[in-house]
Protein backbone atom coordinates (compact mmCIF):
# COMPACT_ATOMS: atom_id res chain seq x y z
CA UNK A 1 0.00 0.00 0.00
CA UNK A 2 2.39 2.51 0.95
CA UNK A 3 3.90 2.04 -2.41
CA UNK A 4 1.07 2.78 -4.60
CA UNK A 5 0.93 6.93 -3.68
CA UNK A 6 4.54 6.71 -5.18
CA UNK A 7 3.49 4.68 -7.85
CA UNK A 8 0.63 6.32 -9.48
CA UNK A 9 3.66 9.23 -10.26
CA UNK A 10 5.90 6.95 -11.34
CA UNK A 11 3.61 5.25 -13.72
CA UNK A 12 4.33 8.26 -15.99
CA UNK A 13 16.32 -30.26 6.22
CA UNK A 14 13.75 -31.91 4.60
CA UNK A 15 14.74 -35.21 3.23
CA UNK A 16 13.45 -36.52 -0.30
CA UNK A 17 12.01 -39.98 -0.85
CA UNK A 18 13.99 -42.32 -3.27
CA UNK A 19 13.43 -41.67 -6.82
CA UNK A 20 11.33 -44.73 -7.31
CA UNK A 21 9.32 -44.18 -4.36
CA UNK A 22 8.92 -40.62 -5.42
CA UNK A 23 8.32 -41.17 -8.59
CA UNK A 24 5.35 -43.84 -7.86
CA UNK A 25 3.72 -41.42 -5.38
CA UNK A 26 3.55 -38.55 -7.30
CA UNK A 27 2.40 -40.72 -10.44
CA UNK A 28 -0.14 -42.35 -8.61
CA UNK A 29 -1.58 -38.74 -6.83
CA UNK A 30 -1.37 -37.50 -10.23
CA UNK A 31 -3.16 -40.37 -12.13
CA UNK A 32 -5.93 -40.60 -9.38
CA UNK A 33 -6.69 -36.78 -9.66
CA UNK A 34 -7.01 -36.92 -13.55
CA UNK A 35 -8.83 -39.75 -13.51
CA UNK A 36 -11.90 -38.42 -11.08
CA UNK A 37 -11.98 -35.55 -12.59
CA UNK A 38 -12.49 -37.27 -16.38
CA UNK A 39 -14.56 -39.78 -14.58
CA UNK A 40 -16.75 -36.72 -12.64
CA UNK A 41 -16.99 -34.30 -15.56
CA UNK A 42 -17.97 -37.18 -18.50
CA UNK A 43 -14.04 -36.73 -20.71
CA UNK A 44 -10.89 -35.28 -20.66
CA UNK A 45 -12.11 -32.15 -21.87
CA UNK A 46 -15.02 -31.58 -19.27
CA UNK A 47 -14.90 -28.44 -17.57
CA UNK A 48 -14.31 -30.71 -14.14
CA UNK A 49 -10.95 -31.98 -16.04
CA UNK A 50 -10.04 -28.65 -17.79
CA UNK A 51 -9.70 -27.32 -14.05
CA UNK A 52 -8.10 -30.10 -12.97
CA UNK A 53 -5.57 -29.13 -15.21
CA UNK A 54 -5.21 -25.72 -14.68
CA UNK A 55 -4.75 -26.46 -11.04
CA UNK A 56 -1.76 -28.59 -11.35
CA UNK A 57 -0.22 -25.89 -13.67
CA UNK A 58 -0.96 -23.66 -11.55
CA UNK A 59 0.68 -25.62 -8.09
CA UNK A 60 3.54 -26.64 -10.89
CA UNK A 61 4.22 -22.44 -11.72
CA UNK A 62 3.15 -20.81 -8.34
CA UNK A 63 0.10 -19.58 -10.01
CA UNK A 64 2.15 -18.22 -12.94
CA UNK A 65 4.89 -16.70 -11.56
CA UNK A 66 7.51 -19.68 -12.52
CA UNK A 67 7.84 -18.60 -15.69
CA UNK A 68 8.89 -15.07 -16.38
CA UNK A 69 11.01 -13.77 -19.63
CA UNK A 70 13.08 -11.92 -17.98
CA UNK A 71 15.03 -14.90 -16.21
CA UNK A 72 14.30 -17.22 -18.59
CA UNK A 73 11.82 -19.61 -21.13
CA UNK A 74 12.26 -22.43 -18.79
CA UNK A 75 8.98 -23.44 -18.28
CA UNK A 76 7.56 -21.76 -21.20
CA UNK A 77 5.54 -25.25 -22.49
CA UNK A 78 3.80 -25.56 -19.40
CA UNK A 79 2.92 -21.93 -19.76
CA UNK A 80 0.97 -23.04 -23.16
CA UNK A 81 -0.04 -25.82 -21.40
CA UNK A 82 -1.88 -23.78 -18.94
CA UNK A 83 -3.36 -21.26 -21.61
CA UNK A 84 -4.52 -24.00 -23.83
CA UNK A 85 -6.58 -25.28 -20.79
CA UNK A 86 -8.13 -22.03 -19.98
CA UNK A 87 -9.00 -21.41 -23.73
CA UNK A 88 -10.69 -24.60 -23.30
CA UNK A 89 -12.96 -23.66 -20.20
CA UNK A 90 -13.19 -20.69 -21.45
CA UNK A 91 -15.31 -22.45 -24.61
CA UNK A 92 -17.24 -23.99 -22.19
CA UNK A 93 -20.96 -23.04 -22.07
CA UNK A 94 -21.02 -20.84 -19.01
CA UNK A 95 -23.92 -18.47 -17.50
CA UNK A 96 -23.10 -14.56 -18.05
CA UNK A 97 -22.26 -13.20 -13.67
CA UNK A 98 -24.56 -11.67 -11.53
CA UNK A 99 -23.72 -10.39 -8.64
CA UNK A 100 -25.24 -12.73 -6.41
CA UNK A 101 -22.75 -15.14 -8.39
CA UNK A 102 -19.86 -12.55 -8.03
CA UNK A 103 -20.18 -12.11 -4.20
CA UNK A 104 -18.09 -13.50 -1.84
CA UNK A 105 -14.23 -14.22 -1.40
CA UNK A 106 -11.89 -15.73 -4.17
CA UNK A 107 -8.54 -16.25 -4.58
CA UNK A 108 -5.69 -16.27 -7.45
CA UNK A 109 -4.98 -19.44 -8.79
CA UNK A 110 -3.68 -18.99 -11.97
CA UNK A 111 -2.14 -16.36 -14.22
CA UNK A 112 -0.83 -16.08 -17.32
CA UNK A 113 0.94 -12.24 -17.45
CA UNK A 114 4.69 -11.93 -17.04
CA UNK A 115 6.00 -9.24 -14.33
CA UNK A 116 3.96 -10.41 -11.69
CA UNK A 117 0.83 -11.55 -10.32
CA UNK A 118 0.50 -7.89 -8.69
CA UNK A 119 -1.33 -7.03 -11.77
CA UNK A 120 -4.57 -8.41 -10.55
CA UNK A 121 -5.16 -5.47 -8.89
CA UNK A 122 -7.33 -2.63 -10.51
CA UNK A 123 -4.69 -0.08 -9.81
CA UNK A 124 -2.25 -1.67 -11.78
CA UNK A 125 -5.26 -2.70 -14.82
CA UNK A 126 -5.84 0.74 -14.67
CA UNK A 127 -2.40 1.75 -15.46
CA UNK A 128 -2.41 -0.91 -18.11
CA UNK A 129 -5.53 0.45 -19.92
CA UNK A 130 -4.20 4.02 -19.67
CA UNK A 131 -1.30 3.22 -21.28
CA UNK A 132 -3.45 1.23 -24.19
CA UNK A 133 -5.64 4.50 -24.58
CA UNK A 134 -3.12 6.16 -25.61
CA UNK A 135 -1.55 3.66 -28.07
CA UNK A 136 1.23 2.85 -26.00
CA UNK A 137 0.26 -1.01 -24.15
CA UNK A 138 4.51 -1.30 -24.85
CA UNK A 139 5.11 0.92 -22.06
CA UNK A 140 2.36 -0.84 -19.51
CA UNK A 141 4.80 -3.92 -20.14
CA UNK A 142 8.03 -2.23 -19.84
CA UNK A 143 6.13 -0.77 -16.30
CA UNK A 144 5.72 -3.52 -14.75
CA UNK A 145 8.60 -5.54 -15.77
CA UNK A 146 11.03 -2.42 -13.91
CA UNK A 147 8.19 -2.39 -10.82
CA UNK A 148 8.48 -6.44 -10.40
CA UNK A 149 12.58 -5.61 -11.20
CA UNK A 150 12.42 -2.84 -8.43
CA UNK A 151 10.51 -4.38 -5.92
CA UNK A 152 11.28 -7.68 -6.12
CA UNK A 153 15.08 -7.96 -6.60
CA UNK A 154 17.13 -9.54 -3.94
CA UNK A 155 14.56 -10.97 -2.31
CA UNK A 156 12.97 -7.16 -1.16
CA UNK A 157 9.89 -8.70 -1.88
CA UNK A 158 7.17 -11.57 -1.74
CA UNK A 159 4.05 -11.81 -2.86
CA UNK A 160 1.65 -14.22 -0.92
CA UNK A 161 -2.05 -14.88 -1.23
CA UNK A 162 -3.68 -12.92 -3.34
CA UNK A 163 -7.56 -12.60 -3.47
CA UNK A 164 -10.89 -10.16 -4.27
CA UNK A 165 -13.98 -10.06 -2.70
CA UNK A 166 -17.36 -8.98 -4.09
CA UNK A 167 -19.69 -6.32 -1.51
CA UNK A 168 -22.59 -7.49 -3.78
CA UNK A 169 -24.86 -4.78 -1.94
CA UNK A 170 -22.36 -1.94 -1.40
CA UNK A 171 -21.11 -3.09 -5.54
CA UNK A 172 -17.67 -2.72 -3.93
CA UNK A 173 -14.76 -5.48 -5.10
CA UNK A 174 -11.82 -5.65 -2.98
CA UNK A 175 -8.53 -6.58 -4.40
CA UNK A 176 -5.61 -7.81 -2.18
CA UNK A 177 -2.61 -9.17 -1.78
CA UNK A 178 0.17 -10.12 0.88
CA UNK A 179 3.24 -8.97 0.42
CA UNK A 180 6.69 -9.78 2.75
CA UNK A 181 8.85 -7.30 2.46
CA UNK A 182 12.73 -8.80 3.02
CA UNK A 183 11.50 -12.29 3.51
CA UNK A 184 15.19 -13.95 3.48
CA UNK A 185 18.06 -11.92 3.88
CA UNK A 186 21.72 -12.99 4.24
CA UNK A 187 24.84 -13.12 3.13
CA UNK A 188 25.37 -16.11 1.32
CA UNK A 189 28.30 -18.70 2.64
CA UNK A 190 29.15 -16.64 5.78
CA UNK A 191 25.96 -16.52 8.06
CA UNK A 192 22.97 -18.04 8.47
CA UNK A 193 21.24 -15.33 10.21
CA UNK A 194 18.74 -13.41 9.02
CA UNK A 195 20.01 -9.98 8.56
CA UNK A 196 17.01 -7.68 8.20
CA UNK A 197 13.67 -8.15 10.14
CA UNK A 198 11.08 -9.72 8.08
CA UNK A 199 7.62 -7.61 7.91
CA UNK A 200 4.63 -6.96 5.71
CA UNK A 201 0.85 -6.91 5.15
CA UNK A 202 -2.15 -7.24 2.82
CA UNK A 203 -2.18 -4.54 0.68
CA UNK A 204 -6.19 -3.58 -0.41
CA UNK A 205 -7.31 -1.85 -3.15
CA UNK A 206 -11.06 -0.89 -3.25
CA UNK A 207 -13.30 -0.18 -5.90
CA UNK A 208 -16.78 0.14 -7.11
CA UNK A 209 -17.89 -1.60 -9.76
CA UNK A 210 -20.94 -2.63 -12.43
CA UNK A 211 -21.63 -5.11 -14.54
CA UNK A 212 -22.34 -4.76 -18.41
CA UNK A 213 -22.95 -8.29 -19.54
CA UNK A 214 -19.53 -10.57 -18.77
CA UNK A 215 -17.35 -7.33 -18.56
CA UNK A 216 -17.23 -5.53 -15.09
CA UNK A 217 -15.92 -2.55 -15.22
CA UNK A 218 -14.42 -0.90 -12.18
CA UNK A 219 -13.27 2.13 -10.90
CA UNK A 220 -10.45 2.26 -8.21
CA UNK A 221 -11.32 4.76 -5.25
CA UNK A 222 -8.29 4.07 -2.20
CA UNK A 223 -6.11 1.81 -1.27
CA UNK A 224 -5.00 0.73 2.41
CA UNK A 225 -3.46 -1.99 4.11
CA UNK A 226 -4.17 -4.59 7.06
CA UNK A 227 -2.17 -6.59 9.13
CA UNK A 228 -2.15 -10.43 8.34
CA UNK A 229 -1.80 -12.67 11.02
CA UNK A 230 1.80 -14.12 12.00
CA UNK A 231 3.50 -11.50 10.03
CA UNK A 232 5.21 -8.30 11.85
CA UNK A 233 3.91 -4.95 10.02
CA UNK A 234 5.73 -1.74 10.29
CA UNK A 235 3.22 -0.53 13.25
CA UNK A 236 -0.39 0.64 14.07
CA UNK A 237 0.33 3.64 12.11
CA UNK A 238 0.16 1.84 8.68
CA UNK A 239 -3.21 0.34 9.01
CA UNK A 240 -4.80 3.57 9.59
CA UNK A 241 -3.41 5.19 6.15
CA UNK A 242 -5.83 5.42 2.81
CA UNK A 243 -4.13 6.47 -0.31
CA UNK A 244 -7.19 8.40 -2.05
CA UNK A 245 -6.16 6.32 -5.44
CA UNK A 246 -9.12 8.19 -7.20
CA UNK A 247 -8.41 11.45 -6.30
CA UNK A 248 -5.10 11.94 -6.95
CA UNK A 249 -5.11 9.96 -10.02
CA UNK A 250 -7.76 12.43 -11.62
CA UNK A 251 -5.44 15.60 -10.62
CA UNK A 252 -2.04 13.99 -12.51
CA UNK A 253 -2.10 16.38 -15.53
CA UNK A 254 -1.74 13.47 -18.12
CA UNK A 255 -4.77 11.64 -17.10
CA UNK A 256 -6.57 14.62 -17.73
CA UNK A 257 -8.77 14.41 -15.21
CA UNK A 258 -9.97 10.89 -16.27
CA UNK A 259 -10.74 8.47 -13.86
CA UNK A 260 -8.68 4.82 -12.81
CA UNK A 261 -10.70 2.30 -14.71
CA UNK A 262 -10.54 -0.58 -15.79
CA UNK A 263 -12.56 -3.59 -17.16
CA UNK A 264 -12.84 -7.19 -15.98
CA UNK A 265 -14.09 -9.66 -19.03
CA UNK A 266 -15.17 -12.49 -17.46
CA UNK A 267 -14.85 -15.32 -19.69
CA UNK A 268 -16.01 -18.27 -17.49
CA UNK A 269 -17.58 -18.80 -14.10
CA UNK A 270 -18.88 -21.58 -12.13
CA UNK A 271 -20.05 -21.82 -7.90
CA UNK A 272 -16.38 -22.50 -7.32
CA UNK A 273 -14.08 -21.32 -10.27
CA UNK A 274 -13.76 -17.43 -12.01
CA UNK A 275 -11.07 -16.82 -15.39
CA UNK A 276 -10.82 -13.02 -15.80
CA UNK A 277 -9.39 -11.60 -18.78
CA UNK A 278 -7.40 -8.02 -19.42
CA UNK A 279 -7.22 -5.51 -21.38
CA UNK A 280 -4.40 -7.08 -22.79
CA UNK A 281 -6.20 -10.67 -23.58
CA UNK A 282 -4.31 -11.99 -20.20
CA UNK A 283 -5.85 -14.47 -17.93
CA UNK A 284 -6.21 -14.26 -13.97
CA UNK A 285 -8.09 -17.45 -12.55
CA UNK A 286 -9.71 -17.52 -8.81
CA UNK A 287 -11.05 -20.48 -6.84
CA UNK A 288 -13.51 -19.85 -4.06
CA UNK A 289 -11.18 -20.25 -0.92
CA UNK A 290 -11.59 -23.88 0.83
CA UNK A 291 -11.21 -23.73 4.89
Amino acid sequence: MWTHALLLVGASALVAPRAGVRASLSGRSAGALRAAAVEAGGGASSPAALKARILHFGAVLDRGQGYNPTSGRQYEDRMASAVAAVDALCAADSPPPTHESLAGDWELIFSSVKHGIFRSSPFFLAIEEAYRSVGAPEKAELFFKLHELQTCSWGVSKIGRVGQTFDADAKMMYSEFDTQIFALTVIPFLGWGKLLPTFGGRVVTASSYALDGRDVGVEVDYTTAKPVDGLAGLGEWIWKLRVPVGAVWKLLPWNRGRPPTATLAISYIDDDFRVVKDAGGEYFVYARPLA
